[in-house]
């Protein structure tokens, strides 16, 4: 058959080893991205054609772009690169009735009130919740739910513009600032515990690949009070990985994954040591999860998700490669220096550092869990000595 022809839209500078992994595929790749990212260093030789556009977010306007390319070119499947382009690709193929997930599917994947109330449906452990939606309800809420509670965006990504919430006078506040926007939100018991993450490929509704990691310290402890950032990989042996891949396994099908990447999160009560369902995305995850993962299980969760999009378009079966087993510790913090200097970290299990203005970074392999949980327990405390900053939380993502 032809070549496949891939539309990848990106509102953010990443995924460019899916969109080489998908030219080695021998797929036709076009990339949609703004015209504020044109000079990044997207791998032109992998673009077969290069499209800019002042705004990815207006839904309309991408449609008519979209729709006219589609006037001289075929277009096989549409691939968001962000978590912030999901939608689009989904109004997409709904409008040129292109194969992949939906705008009703894909609401799972990005609505936190839809993926909850989809959950819930299902038998899923969710923590209490409510769409801000009738007062009424949420008076109930409050008063059989005890606070805190958390204010969390439906569509924001991460820990973007949660707030947390001491009592029902605070709630009020912050929905009087809100206006019109507070129904794009919801209300959330608060769960101490330990955050988990699962990153996933499915294939045919079926998971394929899953690593399971644990975070030192919830992200939204991370975003809101400041810190290191970490998360380890856990032993497939251990108690909570087999707890956490049987979880993940009956989310994906209760929300109706069929194909592709996902980063999902769980939280591990400290009231009753029971596992709850906290978030989903269809899409590789941030933070420089993918590497880590590289570096422990020897396969690139964007390029094994263009393989994946490659054979769905073929009529092919995708086989997940063979991988290693590798235990793995990712370390990354915003730095008081403009470039830091991470040459004295140099333990032979360092095996990645990151290159990036006002932020630290590395990961640590080793075959020994304990050794690399040692690494990871004493770099976590010279970054927080020799590199750590602070910066308020961010509302609203930013270039």
């Amino acid at each position: 058959m032809s070549k496949p022809a891939i539309l990848c839209i990106a509102s953010y500078f990443k995924g460019e080893a899916f969109i080489e992994e998908a030219k080695r595929q021998g797929c036709r790749v076009l990339l949609l991205t703004e015209e504020r990212l044109a000079h990044s260093p997207w791998p032109h030789d992998a673009i077969d054609e290069f499209h800019l556009t002042p705004d990815l977010s207006n839904e309309r306007w991408i449609i008519n772009t979209v729709s006219y390319l589609c006037r001289e070119r075929r277009m096989d499947r549409i691939v968001p690169l962000d978590e912030y382009d999901v939608p689009m690709a989904a109004a997409l193929r709904e409008h040129l009735q292109i194969p992949g997930m939906g705008e009703s599917i894909t609401r799972r994947f990005r609505d936190k009130l839809a993926m909850r109330v989809s959950a819930r449906e299902a038998g899923l452990p969710v923590p209490e919740f409510i769409g801000v939606l009738n007062y009424d309800r949420l008076h109930g809420f409050m008063t059989q739910v005890p606070p805190p509670w958390l204010l969390k965006p439906r569509t924001e990504a991460g820990a973007m513009g949660i707030k947390r919430i001491d009592n029902p006078d605070a709630l009020w506040h912050w929905l009087d600032q809100l206006g019109d926007e507070q129904s794009f939100f919801l209300l959330e018991q608060y769960l101490p515990g330990d955050v988990y993450h699962v990153d996933s490929l499915v294939w045919d509704g079926a998971v394929v690949f899953a690593s399971v990691q644990q975070y030192g310290q919830p992200p939204l402890n991370v975003a809101h009070e400041g810190g290191v950032f970490i998360t380890r990989t856990l032993p497939d042996e251990s108690d909570d990985a087999q707890a956490l891949r049987q979880l993940n396994d009956r989310v994906l099908r209760a929300l109706g994954m069929t194909r592709g990447a996902t980063h999902a999160e769980y939280i591990k009560s400290h009231a009753d040591g029971q596992f709850y369902f906290l978030e989903v995305a269809a899409r590789v995850g941030g933070a420089h999860i993918a590497d880590l993962i590289e570096h422990a299980a020897g396969i690139n969760l964007w390029a094994e998700w263009a393989r994946i999009v490659a054979a769905d378009a073929r009529g092919e079966v995708y086989r997940l490669p063979e991988t290693k087993k590798v235990y793995a510790g990712l370390l990354v913090c915003l730095a008081k220096q403009e470039y830091p200097d991470l040459n004295a970290y140099d333990d032979p299990e360092v095996v990645w550092t990151l290159r990036k203005k006002n932020h630290a970074g590395l990961i640590v392999a080793s075959p020994d869990f304990e050794r690399m949980q040692t690494l990871l327990d004493s770099y976590a405390q010279r970054f927080a000595e020799d590199f750590l900053a602070y910066a308020p939380p961010k509302d609203k993502p930013t270039e």
